[in-house]
C-alpha cells in the first residue's frame, strides 16, 4: 500500500512537544509517510526555549534535494524558519523543485513567549514564501503582527485574513483556538474565492498547550496529501487537535504537550 509523502520543513524541539517531532507524529497518525528537513536545532522543553543552532541555507538544501530526487512529495508544510537565508532558500526550493504549494505556519513566538524568527526573516517570509502558499495559518498574535492591528472580535479576524491574503497566499486560516468564544474554539478560513468558512470545535480548558499550531498545520498538510479539499483537511485537522488536547497528559513542568 502506498502512502502519500508529506514533507515538513521546521525546527527541532528535542522535548518532542512541538516542531518537527510533532509534525512527524501527526503526519504518521494520518496514515501518510513523513519526510523532514531541519531548519534549526532548538534547546527547549515544555517550560521555555533556551537557545538554538540555526542551519545554513546550504545545509537545508542538502537535506531537501535528496528527498525530492527520490520521493514524490504529495504535500508540504513549513514551520520555524528562523533566518532570512533559510526563508529565502525554502522559497527557492519550492519554486525550483516544483513542490506542492505548502501549508505555511508563520511561527513567530513559542508558547513560552520566546521569539523564533528575526525581523528580516519575517519580511522575507511575507514577500517570498507567502505568495507560494496554499494556505497560511497564523494564530491571533501572528495575525496581528501580519495585519498590523489588534484582533479582539470575529470581524477583526475576517479583516485580518483579508489583509494577509493581499500578501499572496491562496488562502488564510486565522486561528482563534487559544481564545474561547461561547465555549468554542473558532478558526476562520478565507479561501481563494474570497469566501469565509468558520470552523468551531469545543474549547477545552487545560491551560497553555505546546505544539498545537505545529500539529494543526501538519494535519492540514496530511489531509491535502490524501487528496482532501482544503476545507475538509482543516475540519479533520481541527478534530485531531481537539482530540489530542482532550487526551493529553502532563509530561513536564510547563505547557501541556499534545
Amino acid at each position: 500500500m502506498t502512502r502519500p509523502v508529506v514533507l515538513s520543513i521546521a525546527g527541532l524541539d528535542p522535548s518532542g512537544g512541538a516542531g518537527i517531532v510533532a509534525d512527524i507524529k501527526t503526519i504518521a497518525a494520518f496514515g501518510c509517510f513523513p519526510a523532514a528537513a531541519l531548519t534549526s536545532i532548538t534547546f527547549q522543553n515544555t517550560t521555555g526555549v533556551f537557545g538554538a543552532e540555526h542551519q545554513s541555507a546550504a545545509t537545508l538544501r542538502a537535506q531537501i534535494e535528496p528527498i525530492v530526487q527520490d520521493l514524490t512529495v504529495a504535500a508540504a508544510k513549513t514551520g520555524m524558519l528562523p533566518t532570512a537565508e533559510i526563508v529565502a532558500e525554502v522559497a527557492r526550493l519550492f519554486a525550483e523543485e516544483n513542490l506542492p504549494a505548502p501549508v505555511v505556519d508563520p511561527v513567530v513566538v513559542a508558547t513560552s513567549g520566546d521569539v523564533l524568527i528575526d525581523d528580516e526573516a519575517f519580511e522575507i517570509l511575507k514577500t517570498k514564501l507567502f505568495p507560494l502558499a496554499r494556505v497560511v495559518t497564523p494564530n491571533i498574535p501572528e495575525a496581528e503582527k501580519l495585519a498590523g492591528f489588534a484582533i479582539t472580535t470575529e470581524d477583526d479576524m475576517r479583516r485580518a485574513a483579508r489583509e494577509i491574503q493581499l500578501l499572496g497566499p491562496r488562502a488564510v486560516l486565522v486561528k482563534g483556538g487559544h481564545r474561547s468564544v461561547a465555549g468554542q474554539a473558532l478558526d476562520i478560513l478565507l479561501d481563494e474565492n474570497e469566501i469565509f468558512t468558520e470552523f468551531q470545535t469545543e474549547y477545552i480548558e487545560v491551560g497553555e498547550v505546546h505544539g498545537s499550531g505545529c500539529t494543526l498545520s501538519a494535519a492540514i498538510a496530511a489531509g491535502l496529501g490524501q487528496g482532501l479539499t482544503l476545507e475538509a483537511a482543516i475540519s479533520a485537522a481541527k478534530k485531531f487537535v481537539t482530540d489530542s488536547i482532550r487526551a493529553a497528559v502532563k509530561i513536564g513542568h510547563g505547557s501541556l504537550p499534545l
